[in-house]
């Protein structure tokens, strides 16, 4: 299977383990660091507990073990997406309208490879942000193509 396959594969098998709990798929990973890693992150509200990883760990290796879908040698890691993970579904974005993101930009937008606003909304193709330049009180609204962005995550003061 192709990494692509491999994913999709693995998140409809996980969304069935996770049928009837609070928890939720929050993205598959396969990738290769040397070794191939198969990574699978989940999250319930309050946060993900040891214990949550771990029962989700056995349950997929469990079906993997007997299926056997993936062909190369690879690390199986459950674990919780961590608080600065990348918005990657529509659930991720609308979670945080109104809240602080960071955008990191394939290519310099409008001079800047990476930007602080308010996320106020989105759609397929774009994003919408609110920028507060320093020393001004106002804010300016940008409507920006998702295109042009590489990532964007939670921003985190500090």
């Amino acid at each position: 299977m192709k990494r692509e396959e491999v994913e999709q594969y693995i998140a409809s098998v996980t969304e069935k383990i996770l049928e009837g709990t609070d928890l939720t798929l929050v993205d598959v990973e396969y990738v290769r660091q040397k070794d191939w890693y198969l990574r699978v992150y989940i999250d319930k509200p309050g946060g993900i507990e040891i214990d949550d990883c771990q029962k989700v760990s056995e349950q997929l290796t469990e079906i993997l073990d007997k299926e056997d879908p993936i062909s190369e040698k690879y690390y199986l890691e459950v674990s919780s997406p961590g608080i600065d993970r990348p918005l990657k579904k529509d659930r991720d974005y609308v979670a945080n309208y109104g809240k602080k993101v960071d955008l990191t930009f394939f290519e310099p937008w409008q001079g800047m490879k990476n930007v602080t606003g308010i996320l106020d909304a989105h759609d397929a193709d774009t994003l919408t942000i609110r920028k507060i330049a320093k020393g001004k009180t106002d804010a300016e609204t940008s409507v920006i193509e998702r295109k042009q962005i590489a990532a964007v995550k939670p921003h985190i003061d500090f």
